[in-house]
């Protein structure tokens, strides 16, 4: 296929990537014709994937505005996907202009549209790295450059850990970014889960499993377990529309639909 200008060079185009879809889902323009195939495929098996992404992007924006109230201004955000209104460096930046984000995908076009839109934002940068690779992330050039690890930090891992299989060991994972974090930081994790949408969100797994990133939903348990050692801020684990909601028409009538938990936690 013919490339557009924007796309980076080594672009996979073979097949549909999360962080793609994910721009395709929230009207985004950054994405190609196999995303697009998937992405109604998706939308056709799964009606409330439109929703699923909406209500995810709505709590990262309400979790950095409640970082930012505990005085957090420093984010590494892993999985950042591919830029959009709200990013985490507009919202803190808007509370502190000193800021500063740190963002990581292992998707080219998401880092390439990042580094494009921080040209001139001296407190934010983005690489292209991966999760499962903890050392590359927390040892980066731009990752010590920008963030001091004796004072708080936010870490962000929104919508990211399901895309971890068990093979992967995500537990484990989970941990060696916990241990790195000093005192009085907080992890900000959603998941999509079975427990509630089942049929739906077995659909949706199946269907993705053609991408270049299969999803592997985890139980209530499993995803409280990433926070182990911290401790969960108010209300706990919820669905994405329950966690801090700004009206009641935020929550809605059945926030189990979203199908994806949420929570914050402190360290200690």
């Amino acid at each position: 296929m013919n490339l557009p200008d924007w796309a980076p060079k080594g672009v996979d185009v073979d097949k549909a990537s999360a962080a793609r879809l994910y721009d395709f889902f929230l009207g985004g323009s950054y994405n190609f014709e196999v995303d697009r195939i998937l992405g109604r495929k998706l939308a056709e098996a799964a009606p409330g994937v439109y929703e699923f992404t909406r209500l995810n992007r709505a709590f990262l924006r309400r979790a950095v505005r409640y970082l930012c109230e505990q005085g957090i201004d420093q984010f590494l955000d892993i999985g950042s996907g591919i830029p959009t209104a709200g990013n985490v460096h507009e919202i803190a930046q808007r509370t502190n202009p000193d800021a500063r984000v740190v963002y990581v995908d292992n998707e080219p076009v998401a880092v390439a549209h990042s580094e494009l839109l921080l040209e001139d934002n001296p407190n934010a940068v983005a690489f292209e790295a991966d999760l499962r690779d903890p050392d590359s992330i927390l040892g980066h050039e731009k990752t010590r450059k920008m963030l001091d690890f004796s004072r708080p930090i936010g870490l962000l891992s929104v919508a990211v850990y399901h895309f971890i299989p068990e093979v992967a060991d995500p537990q484990a994972l989970a941990a060696r970014y916990r241990a790195a974090l000093p005192s009085g930081s907080f992890l900000a994790v959603s998941h999509v889960t079975e427990d509630s949408m089942g049929d739906q969100v077995r659909q949706l797994v199946d269907l993705m499993r053609a991408s270049q990133n299969p999803v592997t939903p985890r139980t209530r348990a499993a995803f409280t377990a990433l926070f182990d050692g911290f401790e969960l801020v108010d209300p706990g684990v919820v669905f994405t529309a329950q966690w801090h909601p700004e009206s009641p028409e935020d929550v809605g009538e059945h926030p189990e639909d979203s199908a994806v938990y949420a929570a914050v936690g402190r360290k200690p």
